[in-house]
């Protein structure tokens, strides 16, 4: 490294070890650690680092993070306009952030980096507690009115006007955040493509990384489901016909809805097969479904009776090994997305080796060649239901870990941290 170099890392107050940096990294999210789980447990066995989060829920810690919890000063307003309900939430989470920031600042905490997901207002004064620490945004989603999740699916009822105003305003938060931010990563592609021109100038992709050596085939993996009423108990093990589906929430913008009509026709086909279907009965992303009922419920009430229960699995939301359990026994992967952020699930499931079956879109259509993905258009039930079906009809068989180098965890990391250190 040159003087040059060494003078700009003065100036933001790095400090030089040797050939390697140390530094004061402060994370922000209200999720912590989110996206950030990677980077922060890897900066936090540098003992030379110091690693503080700010956060709003207590999550399980990570080793060398001394994390902070902090709380608004109220709650939002019911008078608030509708319009800004968004925005106001927003300006609770800065200035409560903030506040946080500055006693940690009282401390004697200085940061270097600030790494924070704006996507909840945390961001938004930051630079005015620290204003010569670098600033990094995680730019996860930028929303829009059409062309994307809004719109692409012709049972949603159309955004009322004013439902599109409060769209444009959700990005407000993005846009003041990005206004200030000194560099910024996107995991994806298609999830930088969704920025304003000037704020891609910004904005480096690099994925959060996969731990490959986590996804190595498991043949001693079990899943055990008890009995339940009428229901009896199992015991799956690899090499059983199970077919996979997983979810933060069981819900359309991940394609649920689709999931659930074609899943009558593949267990007709195959009469011993069983699904697997992992996630919560919530609403991460877009609506409600109708009559107050969870999307479960929902299409449970237009195909239950169309289907066997008892090979029918609804877990919930599991622990991270047991999803991995579930990776080594599955015999086909289902994924569905509509135009919106990737999940980790789909992406894990194709590096493990699992055969895959994904929707034609264009967060998937990113990384489909790259990992020989076998895909159909969204709503295509009938090409799903014919691949499913043949895939538990082959033999069980694992692929190796595929070894992608631009998705593993020790190239991202790399990358990472060489703009942090920029």
């Amino acid at each position: 490294m040159g003087d040059r170099d060494d003078a700009r890392h003065q100036r933001r107050g790095i400090r030089r070890t040797g050939e390697r940096d140390e530094m004061n990294v402060l994370f922000i999210h209200q999720n912590f650690p989110g996206q950030f789980v990677h980077l922060a447990a890897h900066l936090a066995k540098e003992k030379r680092n110091k690693v503080v989060a700010l956060t709003v829920h207590d999550n399980p810690p990570i080793k060398g993070v001394a994390v902070r919890e902090y709380t608004m000063l109220r709650p939002s307003a019911p008078e608030t306009h509708p319009m800004l309900r968004d925005q106001e939430a927003s300006m609770l989470h800065a200035e409560a952030c903030a506040a946080a920031a500055l006693q940690l600042k009282r401390e004697g905490f200085t940061p270097d980096v600030i790494v924070a997901h704006p996507g909840w207002g945390e961001a938004l004064f930051l630079k005015d507690v620290f204003p010569h620490a670098k600033l990094v945004l995680y730019c996860e989603y930028y929303y829009a009115a059409e062309g994307q999740d809004v719109g692409f699916d012709p049972e949603v009822p159309p955004l009322t006007f004013a439902q599109r105003c409060r769209l444009r305003m959700k990005n407000s938060t993005n846009l003041l955040s990005m206004e200030i931010a000194d560099a910024a990563i996107s995991p994806t592609e298609w999830q930088k493509s969704t920025y304003p021109a000037w704020a891609q100038e910004k904005i480096t992709v690099i994925h959060d990384g996969i731990d490959l050596e986590k996804l190595k085939f498991n043949p001693k993996a079990r899943i055990t489901l008890a009995a339940n009423g009428s229901k009896p108990s199992f015991t799956f093990k690899p090499g059983d016909e199970v077919l996979s589906y997983v979810a933060r929430n069981l819900e359309p913008v991940r394609g649920f809805q689709v999931f659930m009509r074609t899943l009558p026709e593949v267990l007709r086909r195959r009469p011993d097969a069983h699904a697997i279907v992992v996630g919560g009965d919530g609403v991460s992303y877009g609506h409600q479904a109708p009559g107050g009922v969870s999307w479960k419920e929902h299409l449970l009430a237009e195909v239950g009776d169309q289907l066997d229960m008892n090979r029918v699995h609804f877990v919930g939301k599991v622990p991270y090994q047991s999803y991995l359990d579930l990776l080594s026994i599955s015999r086909v992967h289902a994924y569905w997305t509509t135009p919106f952020v990737l999940s980790w699930s789909f992406l894990e499931a194709a590096l493990s080796g699992l055969p895959v079956m994904a929707s034609d879109t264009a967060p998937v259509r990113e990384f489909s060649d790259l990992l020989s993905i076998n895909t159909a258009g969204f709503f295509e039930k009938d090409a799903f239901a014919e691949h499913l079906s043949e895939e538990l009809r082959r033999p069980a068989k694992r692929a190796c870990v595929i070894q992608a180098e631009a998705l593993s965890l020790s190239n991202c990391l790399q990358h990472q941290l060489r703009l942090l250190r920029m």
